[in-house]
């Protein structure tokens, strides 16, 4: 039937050249925007995925903004602590010359005048050693007091399960003094370590199980163990060793297993007294501990020091005070003894911050390998092939300005009903 009412072929081609152009919008708008889903319209719960994890790149960084602020204050500390090293030699050289017999009274006095000039620098130094209004070397931020400077090192909460924490037995000399940072494993443990032996991270997920293997060495100081812990593990398995404490932690955001396997050729049964949380007595060539979810921390706490004169008991230049007087042989003797004696315990105390700098830079590269990850998971969600979307664009205006004439042509049917009343 011929109709001048109804026109089904044009609303046919009507339909379609309105389904194309709504098509050839949504190819315009990815192109426009390089996303497949840009909005919650496009795709709910791929946006809601991708959401979740932008808020979460988002929150990595800002724990890397805290990671670097953290290791600029530690940086500071360091560039005082070694100023302070550098004025501590010079006073050792004034001690050592005014031990010298044949030095008249006005030389003396010129030496302890020298003495007292380098000495009063050092306060100047360690309370001028702030960044940000941190500062880890005047006494101002010590570990356990109530301005201890802590770090966070992951965007997790500190308080919630799935955080796998083992913390060591003590590393001490038995009379309570504990090892620094700088020690030897031998010397800080009652584990007896040679050549080969090795330390062994497992971590399951899923089906799948991963081991990580650290070399241990007898010669290792505690610093470059920890150290290694974190770069051998990709920063899946971080450690850190408190000198306040004596005590090497692991760490971890997943189930792990810690195995340690002597390396002899007949293993020993050793005992992890100091090392490993099996508790004083274990003894085994192989020795394994499976950690088991605790609440954990989201925070490393840096370890403050007091780097100015006469500074508290156990504080690197407690022994440097105001007392200190070489205008005598004897006196320069003692002043050189004493200047010995804080140059030993500077030098631990610089070695602990630079371990902890270390750290922090492990945990910021895995930090920031982990936000390339997720970005680049989030990108496989919502990006658009634009390859392939140039394709369709083409191939939409080709097939657009098709319907345009098909319409074109529907629209015009209707006229050949003037023919019959010719």
């Amino acid at each position: 039937m011929t109709s001048v009412n109804t026109n089904y072929g044009a609303l046919v081609a009507l339909q379609s050249l309105t389904q194309t152009t709504k098509e050839l919008s949504e190819v315009q708008n990815r192109v426009n925007t390089g996303l497949k889903v840009a909005s919650a319209k496009d795709n709910g719960a791929v946006f809601a995925i991708a959401e979740g994890q932008r808020a979460r790149v988002a929150s990595l960084g800002a724990v890397m903004d805290g990671i670097d602020r953290a290791t600029s204050v530690i940086d500071v500390g360091l560039s005082a602590g070694e100023a302070i090293g550098d004025i501590l030699k010079q006073l050792k050289e004034k001690a050592v010359a005014a031990q010298a017999t044949d030095l008249s009274t006005d030389q003396r006095a010129a030496l302890q005048a020298d003495f007292n000039a380098l000495r009063n620098q050092i306060d100047q130094i360690a309370n001028g050693a702030k960044f940000n209004g941190s500062n880890l070397v005047n006494g101002s931020n010590l570990t356990g007091g109530a301005s201890q400077f802590t770090v966070l090192t992951t965007d997790g909460a500190g308080g919630g399960g799935g955080r796998y924490t083992l913390q060591g037995a003590v590393f001490d000399d038995g009379a309570g003094n504990f090892y620094s940072s700088a020690s030897e494993l031998d010397e800080a443990t009652g584990l007896t370590i040679n050549a080969n032996d090795q330390l062994e991270f497992s971590i399951t997920n899923g089906n799948e199980t991963t081991t990580f293997s650290i070399d241990v060495d007898a010669t290792d100081t505690i610093s470059a163990f920890v150290a290694r812990v974190a770069s051998a593990s990709d920063g899946r398995v971080t450690a850190s060793y408190d000198d306040q404490t004596g005590r090497i932690t692991y760490s971890a955001a997943e189930a792990f297993t810690v195995t340690f396997t002597d390396g002899a050729a007949v293993p020993a049964a050793e005992d992890d007294d100091g090392h490993l949380d099996g508790g004083a007595g274990t003894a085994a060539g192989t020795m394994t501990v499976s950690v088991a979810p605790g609440s954990g921390s989201n925070e490393l706490t840096v370890s403050g020091f007091d780097f100015r004169l006469g500074g508290a008991v156990g504080q690197a230049l407690n022994t440097v005070t105001s007392a200190l007087n070489i205008s005598t042989a004897n006196g320069a003797e003692a002043a050189s003894s004493a200047i010995d004696t804080a140059l030993t315990a500077l030098n631990r105390d610089l070695a602990t911050m630079g371990a902890q700098s270390k750290a922090l830079d492990v945990q910021k590269t895995f930090l920031g390998k982990l936000s390339d990850s997720i970005e680049a998971g989030i990108g496989n969600l919502v990006d658009a092939d634009l390859a392939k979307e140039s394709a369709r664009l083409q191939a939409l205006q080709v097939k657009q300005q098709l319907g345009a004439q098909a319409l074109s042509i529907a629209n015009s049917a209707p006229s050949i009903v003037l023919s019959f009343f010719r």
